[in-house]
């Protein structure tokens, strides 16, 4: 390891603090995202959520459509129903489609939910748009994914869209101002550890 005087290190930091402000000068565009959390790592709906947190610090409208989860209790519901003001939470999944082994019934409800989703986007008062785990209907082509990004792509200019699930559709990463991939490198539920409140849900 190379030590370095407070001296040198100040010094250091200051062309970094440079480089940085020249970066951030530039940036100047504010628009509404299109943002994709994929991949087979734990944490896509977490992160989503945090923005959701972070939207209503600030005072932001969210709406929050959960295509999977709505069979389950969850934490985030609990917390979200105290803020009716700022969140609009719609758990309107029926499990996995493992669970309900009804391919036209989880049709029929990733339609509904997807109804509820273009509300929102089309509604001025929402800031925020969630569709939680809307990568899995599409996956499973319960939702036309020519329909999907044409909403998406036309939502209003300063709407923030946030969709989540494994195996996002490459049209729908590529359509993205901001994607994330979830790597998964270690997992408790391979070790034999099930879901547990609080961390899963």
């Amino acid at each position: 390891m190379i030590e370095r005087t407070e001296a040198e290190h100040a010094e250091k930091m200051k062309k970094k603090q440079a480089a940085h402000d020249r970066i951030v000068a530039n940036k100047m565009i504010e628009k509404g995202l299109l943002i994709v959390h994929t991949g087979k790592g734990k944490g896509k709906t977490t992160a989503a959520l945090g923005m959701v947190v972070r939207a209503i610090g600030h005072g932001k409208k969210v709406g929050v459509v959960q295509f999977v989860k709505g069979a389950m209790t969850t934490g985030e519901k609990a917390v979200f129903d105290a803020f009716p003001d700022h969140v609009e939470f719609k758990p309107m999944g029926e499990g996995f489609t493992w669970d309900t082994q009804d391919r036209a019934r989880d049709i029929a409800v990733a339609r509904t939910a997807w109804d509820e989703v273009k509300r929102m986007v089309a509604d001025p008062a929402y800031d925020m748009v969630l569709a939680d785990e809307l990568n899995i209907v599409l996956r499973y082509d319960y939702l036309p994914l020519d329909e999907v990004l044409a909403v998406l792509t036309a939502r209003p200019e300063m709407k923030h869209v946030i969709v989540t699930g494994r195996n996002a559709p490459e049209a729908l990463v590529e359509a993205a101002d901001l994607v994330t991939e979830m790597v998964l490198v270690k997992h408790p539920f391979r070790s034999g550890v099930k879901a547990q409140a609080g961390i899963e849900f």
